[in-house]
């Protein structure tokens, strides 16, 4: 009797403790690492004009004012800039989810000649350097009337957006089982019908992730949106550039633009961060 009630030897757990307990500083060193540019420029942004050029910077803020901000909205137009960016940046994305949901769901659903080397050709795109390609780019948009238009821009951040676009919604297409298209076929939808009322809800985190990606890049470029445009149809990273004169840079404004540049992809992050993160984890387990 005394035999059964003996208790069980127990695991130890020191090991795995140390164990978490190192995992959660490299986290915490990786957030500081990543976190310190955006502390600096939200410190730069805030602090007086002449401590943004302090050769001895401090690490805590030594003041705060609005002042570089109001500086930053009068050097140049600031709305300007910033409402052409949004049209380029969601005209790309609504275009290219569009383009890249069809071309994807071809490639994943039908059989067809060289869907093989579609693919292929897909992943190789992503491989070329945009650097390389900025003058065969401008002399196209210039023999076809786009230069200098925010539509040549559009079609631009397309042709370099569209296959990660393409690659990745199909990644998740693959990843729905095809029994779920047939079972709503067998009860009276179309092929059609059958995408709309399973699949697609199905794909709407992979869509939303995908989104947020094409919108950064079209919001963050910078080197066709100057190549591409003039001053007057200038972008808001452009924008930025006019911080930047023969008499120095005045960088306190210019974090301050930068920080008000930033604002959009954070609404927009807070807004979709469920359905971004669910998306981002969706392709990891296929079933």
């Amino acid at each position: 009797m005394s035999a059964l009630t003996t208790d069980a030897p127990r695991r130890p757990t020191g090991g795995r403790k140390k164990s978490k307990l190192g995992w959660n500083l490299v986290g915490l060193l990786v957030f500081v690492v990543v976190g310190f540019p955006l502390y600096w420029m939200l410190d730069t942004a805030f602090k007086p004009a002449k401590d943004a050029i302090d050769p001895d910077p401090s690490l805590l803020p030594t003041g705060i004012t609005l002042d570089n901000f109001r500086r930053a909205l009068d050097i140049a137009d600031f709305w300007g800039p910033v409402g052409r960016s949004l049209i380029v940046s969601l005209s790309v994305v609504v275009i290219g989810i569009v383009v890249g949901l069809l071309a994807a769901l071809a490639i994943s659903r039908f059989a067809f000649r060289g869907r093989k080397i579609v693919i292929v050709g897909i992943l190789a795109v992503q491989m070329v350097p945009l650097v390389s390609m900025i003058i065969p780019v401008f002399l196209l948009l210039n023999d076809l009337d786009q230069y200098d238009k925010l539509s040549g821009l559009i079609i631009t951040y397309l042709t370099f957006i569209l296959p990660f676009t393409v690659w990745t919604l199909r990644g998740f297409i693959v990843n729905i089982p095809k029994e779920l298209e047939e079972a709503a076929m067998v009860d009276g939808c179309s092929r059609t019908g059958a995408f709309i009322r399973v699949v697609f809800p199905l794909l709407a985190p992979g869509m939303v992730a995908t989104s947020v990606y094409g919108f950064i890049q079209a919001w963050n470029e910078y080197l066709y949106a100057l190549m591409l445009l003039s001053q007057e149809h200038q972008t808001a990273t452009v924008w930025l550039g006019n911080f930047t004169t023969k008499h120095g840079t005045e960088y306190a404004p210019m974090m301050a633009g930068a920080t008000m540049m930033a604002v959009p992809i954070v609404v927009l992050f807070l807004l979709v961060q469920r359905k971004m993160a669910a998306g981002l984890t969706a392709g990891a387990v296929k079933g």
